[in-house]
């Protein structure tokens, strides 16, 4: 079974992201064993550049397998394409890792030591609802490849 990591800067405050990351956690556990790794924020320092950095160390730590980064720069996929491109990765891959940057980006480092940029959309979400989006569409990706019919 895959093993499917999720790296991000920051946790969950708010009861109705908390509730909804655990009920897409709970159905992933049919298809996949599903990881958070929460990584703390670091707004404590003196300024962006600084900041990008410490969280980037921190990040670089927690890769395993193949690494996704989501970034508004990747590259964009149908929920079909990205089921696909699981399926296919966990023939080759025992772990996919992906990556949910903190709120000014990610690091040069963190960028170059992943296989892949995924984007979402152009647009800008929180990173707590993000994070609930994407474990909504991995989720989704799961049911496409085993033609579970939650996929329209």
């Amino acid at each position: 079974m895959i093993k499917i990591n999720i790296v991000c800067v920051g946790n969950l405050k708010d009861k109705f992201f908390i509730e909804a990351s655990e009920e897409y956690i709970k159905r992933l556990s049919r298809f996949c064993v599903c990881s958070i790794k929460e990584l703390k924020e670091f707004n404590n320092l003196n300024n962006k550049t600084q900041i990008v950095k410490a969280e980037g160390e921190e990040i670089i730590k927690n890769l395993k397998g193949y690494v996704v980064l989501l970034d508004v720069q990747g590259e964009q996929q149908s929920s079909e394409n990205f089921s696909l491109n699981i399926q296919n990765l966990s023939q080759k891959y025992s772990e996919i890792t992906f990556v949910i940057g903190g709120s000014y980006g990610v690091s040069e480092q963190v960028k170059n030591n992943s296989n892949q940029k995924l984007s979402f959309s152009k647009m800008t979400f929180p990173h707590r609802l993000f994070r609930v989006m994407l474990l909504e569409q991995i989720y989704r990706a799961f049911t496409i490849s085993n033609n579970i019919s939650y996929h329209k």
